[in-house]
Formats: structure tokens, sequence, C-alpha cells
């Protein structure tokens, strides 16, 4: 089937009904349906605002973050949507670390289930390296919807690579 790499590991059935919304140029009206607008937090401040929101509700003991940025050079190409860095640097005679997270900045204009979902993906490599059982328990304890919210955002990228941008984009303030 076209244009479904990112729904390469559902079943035929899945597919083909994504297929036959593609088909019918419905897809986009379904994701408008349940996510009718683009989240605000369009800046880095205001991104890692909204993460650390997040960490200190459910991570507060873990490691504290330095940065959380969008990234134009992550790419869905490369199969990320997010990345979560650990940072060792040599300052003088001490070796500091640091942890930083950035987003696909394509996701500067998505639903902000999306987002929350890659953040939150992001956060629990804090605790989990390893995409494990353990790593996953901790992604649906931050976010229940989780793996549906992964399966949307899937949907959402097959839509922007086949019929193009879901929203408008605005400049970021």
């Amino acid at each position: 089937m076209r244009g479904l790499k990112y729904l390469a590991g559902y079943s035929e059935q899945v597919t083909s009904k994504v297929q036959r919304l593609l088909d019918a140029n419905e897809l986009g009206g379904v994701l408008l349906s349940k996510y009718p607008a683009p989240h605000g937090f369009t800046t880095d401040r205001s991104l890692y605002d909204f993460t650390m929101g997040i960490k200190n509700e459910y991570l507060r003991k873990s490691q504290p973050l330095s940065k959380v940025v969008y990234d134009p050079k992550i790419s869905v190409i490369n199969h990320a949507l997010g990345l979560h860095s650990f940072v060792s640097r040599v300052q003088g005679a001490k070796l500091t670390a640091k942890n930083e997270i950035r987003v696909a900045s394509m996701f500067r204009v998505a639903p902000v289930e999306f987002l929350r979902m890659i953040v939150v993906h992001e956060l629990a490599h804090l605790k989990e390296k390893e995409h494990n059982k353990a790593f996953y328990q901790l992604c649906e304890y931050m976010e229940p919807d989780y793996h549906q919210l992964e399966f949307d955002t899937r949907l959402y990228l097959t839509h922007l690579e086949t019929a193009g941008a879901l929203y408008k984009e605005t400049s970021p303030a």
C-alpha cells in the first residue's frame, strides 16, 4: 500500500482502513474532527515550560533537564520525532552531565496531544533508556492514552506526507 510507511507494523485490517480513508481524501477530516486545532507552544521557551510541567508532575525526582527545544534537524526520515540526549562535558577538573530533549520542529504546528505524547516518550527515557515493558508502562502512567496517541500521530504523519499540512502554520511568538 502506498504512503503507509508509518503504519508498517500494523495489521492488514488497519492499514486497509487507513488506505480507504486516503483514497477517499478523508483522513484529514477524521484527524481534524478528533484534533481540531494545533497547540500554542510554538517557542522553545513555551515548549520547555510545557515539558517541565509534565516532568514536575510525574518525574519530580528524576535527573534535571537543561534544555528542551524544537530541532529542525530531526526528521521522521531518521525515524525520530524527538530525541533525548545525555551530554557529558568536561569543565576544568569536573565532568558535568546534562539531559536535553529535542522535538522535531514539524511538531510546532500539531495537536497538543501529539506534542504531549512525544514529550512523555522522551521524559520516560530519563528513567528507562531502552524501549522495554517498564518504559511503556511509564509512558502510560504519564499519558494513559499513550498508545492511541502514538497511532494517531502516525496517521498525522501519513497525512502530512500524502496530502500536506493539516493546520495553517503561524509564526512563533
